[in-house]
């Protein structure tokens, strides 16, 4: 039996709650498949599992906060003997939430705008299992009308539900004690994202010894290229310089490990794959680091696709745990903000992030004769305890290597 727990999907993440399952007690279930979308202040994630096997048993109720880490499910493995005493497949829904059925495509991330399960029933039941006493719970009808609200039900210790869960009539009475005052649900999700990105990047500050680097790098030879491969394209076909600087940055990794890995637990742990870590704002304010899986396989063309996708899937909820949880390095581009250059804060337990600026024009010296070139600014932030400026510099060589000559990027 293994024990499925709420995921992180990030250092800046300390509760999850489950805002659908997509499974039931019973259901057979394959590496990759969806079981649960998990709402998090970044919105909808598709939570996978990576073993195959059945459920065998739901120990979290759709609406309920859940600290990171704590059991949610338990699934018999593939190879693991069934015990007669399982559920059987499709039973009565679980801990007291209605009966949802699975869907057809496992595979399928969850549509935002599909018809949503009905979190504000007139019913205020809740689970009774003793495995998850002990938790601070909320009903589905309590947690949308907080959502409507702006009413952070977080600040009640207890609710006058079975157990001290947090009811309708809470959050209502919530309501009635406010002043009045207006309530903005963005603003409010943004503000407690923004406390949580600000108290990691403050850890990260403090612990890990960062030390900075930056190159100009002329991108002439990049430009002309991607002219040529742009040329009687259509303006969804056509390929962004971005995708071209991620491709050199995955591409030279792998000669420098000392960049691509974790620290955890006192060591470095090199990762010999790397999945690039894309920075993404959301449009609500804040950020999150989305993995682009195996980048250092991609030509400039797929990583274009990638970028695409993903920015899409992350503005619309619709990113995979998988995701979310094993970037190796962090890519922070604000260019086509207009940002000349960024000097960044490692996101850990990676040891390493690069930070672009935007492409501009700027005078060049060649051969001691000066004409007008366009460049980057390149920047590269790392941890002092696994990597030093020597190895950082010949990264930053190796990333202009490979624009000058954008051919080996394909």
């Amino acid at each position: 039996m293994k024990q499925l727990t709420m995921p992180s999907f990030g250092a800046d993440m300390a509760t999850g709650i489950i805002a659908q399952w997509k499974v039931q007690p019973g259901d057979k279930v394959q590496k990759g498949d969806i079981v649960a979308s998990i709402d998090t202040m970044k919105g909808l994630i598709d939570m996978e599992v990576f073993d195959d096997g059945v459920i065998n048993k739901l120990l979290a109720a759709e609406g309920e906060d859940i600290e990171v880490g704590q059991p949610i499910a338990q699934l018999t493995l593939a190879d693991e003997p069934r015990s007669a005493t399982e559920a059987p497949k499709h039973p009565q829904a679980p801990l007291g939430q209605k009966s949802i059925s699975a869907p057809k495509d496992k595979h399928q991330s969850r549509n935002p705008s599909a018809p949503r399960v009905d979190l504000a029933s007139d019913s205020d039941r809740f689970p009774e299992d003793n495995e998850v006493a002990g938790r601070r719970r909320i009903s589905p009808a309590a947690r949308q009308k907080a959502a409507e609200l702006a009413i952070d039900w977080r600040q009640l210790q207890t609710g006058s539900g079975p157990q001290g869960a947090i009811v309708l009539d809470d959050i209502m009475t919530m309501a009635k004690a406010s002043t009045g005052e207006a309530h903005y649900p963005e603003a409010d999700s943004s503000q407690q994202m923004r406390e949580a990105i600000a108290a990691v990047v403050s850890r990260s500050k403090r612990d890990i010894p960062h030390y900075y680097l930056q190159q100009d790098i002329q991108l002439d030879n990049a430009l002309a290229w991607l002219a040529e491969y742009n040329q009687g394209r259509t303006m969804d076909e056509r390929m962004l310089l971005s995708a071209l600087l991620y491709c050199a940055i995955a591409k030279a990794l792998p000669s420098f490990p000392q960049f691509n890995g974790f620290y955890l637990q006192g060591r470095y742990q090199a990762q010999e794959l790397v999945h690039l870590g894309n920075a993404i704002s959301l449009h609500g304010g804040g950020l999150m680091v989305a993995a682009i899986h195996h980048a250092q396989q991609l030509n400039p063309a797929q990583m274009m696709l990638k970028l695409r996708d993903q920015v899409l899937r992350a503005r619309e909820g619709g990113l995979r745990m998988s995701e979310m949880q094993d970037a190796t390095i962090t890519v922070s581009n604000l260019g086509d903000r207009g940002t000349d250059s960024m000097q960044s804060i490692i996101f850990p337990p990676q040891v390493a992030i690069v930070a672009l600026g935007r492409q501009r024009c700027v005078p060049w010296v060649v051969d001691e004769q000066v004409s007008i070139a366009h460049i980057v600014t390149v920047s590269l932030a790392a941890d002092h305890r696994v990597s030093d400026g020597h190895a950082g510099a010949r990264l930053l060589n190796k990333i202009d290597h490979l624009l000058q000559n954008p051919e080996l990027l394909i």
